[in-house]
């Protein structure tokens, strides 16, 4: 039926030959008017005329329509006494529009007593929520019959009916936003530093994890995990999609954001939001060996080493020998026993012919020379991981390492040609390996037949040497620039060692000026009086004693330092967390489930501090209950 009112602007020569206006203003609660048949309704007793209308009672307002416009008296004796039909179901009406007495409502009507009963399973099933949570257990089971032995953790603590399991997630995600959300309070509109890494979960599935590292109100530095997203790709625009969609659901500007660390992610360098520090704890041996990996040749060689290891690895009798060897000779000569032992007498042919293949690889000119490099840039290498992965870091001494090391593998670029090749010579005559004439023409092993033009000595030397220690120059370029660099050596100058030895104002007024957006020229003036009288009044004591409000630059500087991550060691722990929570009998997790396990898991202290009610009151807002608390 077309009741569409008519505007109430219209105009009407004659109010008894016309629907009247203000019979609008009188009826507002019931009268309909149709445009298309020029008729009034009544919109109530059409609604409910299946509610002991009788045919014949109220026909005109109800089928055929009212149009009799010179008998207004026509509607008031359609409206009736007080227990008309008309008035009956205008109050139904009235109900319908009202949220507590909707039909809704009047179904699920509840008494306390079945209020406090549904409290009572809400509670339960948190409480067990909370424990799995805790503990980083499992919730689902992997047969929830009722024939089953073992129906899942989560039925097994509450004893509760297999329908309760829907309501996990979504009280596992309230317990996560609201340890965000204490997060975000801790940040409390400061600035903060970004730490991220990707790795790939038990379905290999690449998980970007995120941690925030910020200065709380007690001046105390925290290391808070936000969650995992899921990344398709792991290239510089996706990841920074994806941080963006995170600020932005959280409400966090990328204009406080004052530091990344991220674990060699070099393809993050591309966000100039903040300064970019390469992670200092992850072991820099590793990088050597995937950055001399990008040359082919040494690549291979790393390959054949993997499958040496997981050869010998697969029996703990191979490996039993490959020691008792190793206490009569050295342990290049233990591995060749081993495989020979293997290849005479293995029982496995697949065996058999893996160690047929590594004995001849292990023989040949090209292993031994890179073997033979690859100790010498590790050899080199070694005194600044051990330095870098301290957890008491000493930040001028690693600048001093790093520029130490650089300069030894420029050295050796420069000068080690030839002791590299002793080396080489010797090795292959103690161990019958293949030799090598520098002058020769090279061959290529992966296309013999082709004509290289280069000798053997351009090849090694110019092809492999030189290029594989410009990559590990370059790499220290990148992950030390100039910049990085002397904002380190700057920050230093805060250091509180040793009475303050490195402080040094020059450096901390240049380390000011790396902050523009927080630092205007009048302000880096003032910090220079400012920082002579900073010594007196340090870090929590600053707070304890209300003196960061008499020295505000020195305050804020300090903030500043603090906030620059230079490690990514609390996302390398969060990829730990993921393997306990997400396994091998757990790899369906979704994604949104497998992020709040981990906040609440992760960041317990956090998520201990939410009360049950906390938890309540976000379960009730999430969908419409039946039972209202």
């Amino acid at each position: 039926m077309d009741t569409t009112r008519i505007s109430r602007h219209g105009r009407y020569s004659n109010a008894t030959r016309r629907f009247n206006l203000a019979w609008f203003e009188k009826y507002d609660t019931w009268l309909e008017y149709s445009v298309s048949t020029d008729r009034a309704f009544c919109l109530c007793c059409y609604l409910f005329k299946g509610d002991g209308w009788k045919q014949g009672e109220s026909d005109a307002f109800v089928k055929e329509g009212f149009c009799l416009w010179n008998k207004p008296e026509r509607l008031e004796t359609h409206i009736g006494g007080t227990s008309s039909f008309h008035n009956c179901v205008v109050e139904k009406c009235d109900n319908l529009m009202k949220q507590a007495q909707s039909i809704k409502h009047a179904l699920f009507k509840h008494n306390d007593v079945v209020k406090n009963e549904y409290r009572i399973r809400l509670t339960a099933s948190i409480d067990a929520s909370k424990y799995l949570l805790r503990q980083g257990l499992s919730f689902r089971g992997h047969d929830e019959s009722e024939e089953s032995a073992n129906r899942g953790n989560f039925l097994e603590l509450v004893k509760y009916i297999g329908e309760q399991n829907d309501a996990i997630s979504k009280i596992v995600n309230c317990f996560a936003e609201e340890v965000v959300k204490s997060v975000i309070q801790e940040i409390d509109h400061g600035v903060f530093g970004l730490l991220v890494d990707e790795s790939a979960d038990i379905s290999h599935k690449e998980q970007m994890a995120v941690v925030f590292r910020f200065v709380d109100k007690s001046v105390e530095v925290k290391e808070r995990f936000i969650g995992v997203v899921h990344v398709k790709e792991t290239s510089s625009a996706s990841l920074k999609y994806a941080i963006d969609n995170l600020f932005a659901k959280y409400g966090l500007s990328l204009k406080k954001l004052r530091g990344q660390g991220y674990d060699g992610a070099s393809n993050m360098k591309e966000n100039n939001a903040a300064y970019y520090v390469h992670c200092f704890a992850h072991q820099l041996q590793l990088v050597v060996v995937a950055i001399a990996k990008k040359h082919f040749e040494v690549g291979d060689f790393f390959d054949m080493i993997s499958t040496l290891v997981n050869v010998v690895g697969a029996s703990c009798k191979r490996q039993d020998m490959i020691r008792e060897t190793y206490q009569k000779v050295d342990l290049f000569s233990s591995i060749i026993e081993a495989f020979e032992y293997i290849q005479n007498e293995g029982v496995e042919d697949s065996k058999k012919r893996q160690a047929y293949g590594l004995l001849n690889y292990f023989h040949t000119f090209d292993c031994v020379f890179y073997m033979q490099l690859m100790l010498l840039i590790l050899g080199l290498t070694e005194n600044l991981s051990m330095a870098l992965q301290r957890k008491d870091q000493d930040i001028l001494n690693a600048m001093s390492l790093v520029e130490s090391t650089k300069r030894e593998l420029q050295k050796l670029r420069d000068d080690g040609w030839d002791s590299l090749m002793n080396k080489v010579s010797s090795f292959c005559e103690k161990h019958n390996a293949e030799p090598l004439v520098m002058e020769d023409i090279f061959v290529d092993p992966r296309k013999p037949r082709r004509k290289t033009n280069i000798t053997n000595l351009h090849h090694y030397k110019a092809n492999c040497f030189y290029t594989i220690i410009d990559l590990q120059l370059q790499e220290f370029n990148d992950r030390f620039t100039e910049v990085n660099t002397d904002l380190l050596i700057c920050m230093a100058s805060l250091s509180p060692l040793d009475s303050f030895q490195e402080f040094n104002r020059e450096k901390l007024v240049r380390l000011a000026k790396f902050y523009p957006d927080d630092f205007n020229y009048g302000e880096v003036l003032s910090l220079e009086q400012h920082l002579d009288i900073y010594i007196d009044n340090l870090s929590r004591l600053m707070v304890k004693t209300q003196k960061h409000l008499a020295h505000p630059l020195v305050y804020r500087l300090l903030k500043l330092v603090l906030t620059l991550p230079v490690a990514t060691a609390s996302v390398e722990r969060c990829f730990s967390a993921m393997k306990l929570v997400k396994t091998s009998a757990r790899n369906r997790i979704g994604d949104q489930f497998l992020r709040d396990c981990l906040v609440c898991y992760i960041e317990n202290e956090l998520f201990e501090a939410v009360t049950n009610e906390n938890e309540i009151k976000m379960f009730q807002l999430l969908n419409e209950r039946r039972v209202v608390l």
